[in-house]
């Protein structure tokens, strides 16, 4: 008994693997591989959302100027339902873009295109008379490169800075394309409709935000540097400083 041998010893072997095991051979290729697809197919996406928005914004211009060369309204009543409607047309297509990181740049290059054909219709490069009636105070082409050219640009960088996310980009253009007692009405519809598609919160935090902005692009658009300026700018760039605080 003191010599009794210990039992044997149990040596476990796991199953021999296959060389070529389809599901364990390149187990990173799959994970490797999905995000160049993922990116490669949120781009093309984002290309056809450019193209749509830039389709809508350029249309509702069309439908303005079309009026316009009819003479249907008065050239100071067209030329405001242009600064109104252009802008927030324009922020209803934003949800058509992905979460890309090319999505806003894309976006803007709606609002992009007119800066140019603002700088070629202001400089008498390109001719068309129907939007020169239908975006001038006074039917002269110079006045394209103020205005509408300082509106062109502050949408589009809106655009591409602070995006759907940011509720400074609903401050800003509403500020912009909405007259005064509108504005905060505009930020709140907006502030509604991007949060159904989860871009950005509501409360009534958010609403007292866009309530402070509204004062202040207000207040800025009341003083003597508007004039020398132009509202179209000091108005939206008032509206994303204090946005900038209060959001």
């Amino acid at each position: 008994m003191l010599f009794d041998t210990p039992p044997p010893l149990r040596v476990e072997t796991s199953p021999p693997v296959p060389l070529f095991h389809k599901a364990s051979a390149f187990p990173g290729r799959r994970r490797v591989m999905a995000a160049p697809v993922l990116l490669e197919s949120s781009f093309v996406h984002d290309l056809g959302a450019a193209a749509v928005t830039t389709a809508v914004f350029l249309l509702v211009l069309q439908f303005w100027e079309e009026l316009a060369k009819r003479g249907v309204f008065e050239q100071k009543l067209g030329r405001k339902l242009v600064h109104i409607s252009a802008g927030l047309v324009f922020m209803l297509c934003w949800p058509l873009f992905s979460s890309g990181t090319r999505a806003p740049f894309l976006a803007a290059f709606a609002p992009g295109i007119n800066i140019f054909r603002m700088l070629l219709l202001g400089h008498g490069i390109s001719k068309n008379e129907a939007t020169v009636k239908s975006m001038s105070r006074y039917g002269d082409h110079r006045e394209l490169l103020k205005g509408p050219l300082y509106y062109a640009c502050t949408i589009t960088f809106s655009t591409a800075i602070f995006w759907r996310t940011s509720p400074i980009a609903v401050a800003a253009i509403c500020n912009l394309c909405a007259g005064d007692a509108l504005r905060i009405s505009w930020q709140a519809l907006y502030m509604h409709y991007f949060h159904t598609f989860g871009f950005i919160e509501e409360s009534w935090r958010m609403v007292m935000g866009f309530l402070v902005a509204s004062l202040a692009a207000a207040f800025v658009e009341s003083l003597p540097i508007s004039t020398e300026l132009d509202d179209n700018l000091t108005v939206t760039v008032a509206s994303m400083l204090v946005g900038g605080l209060v959001f």
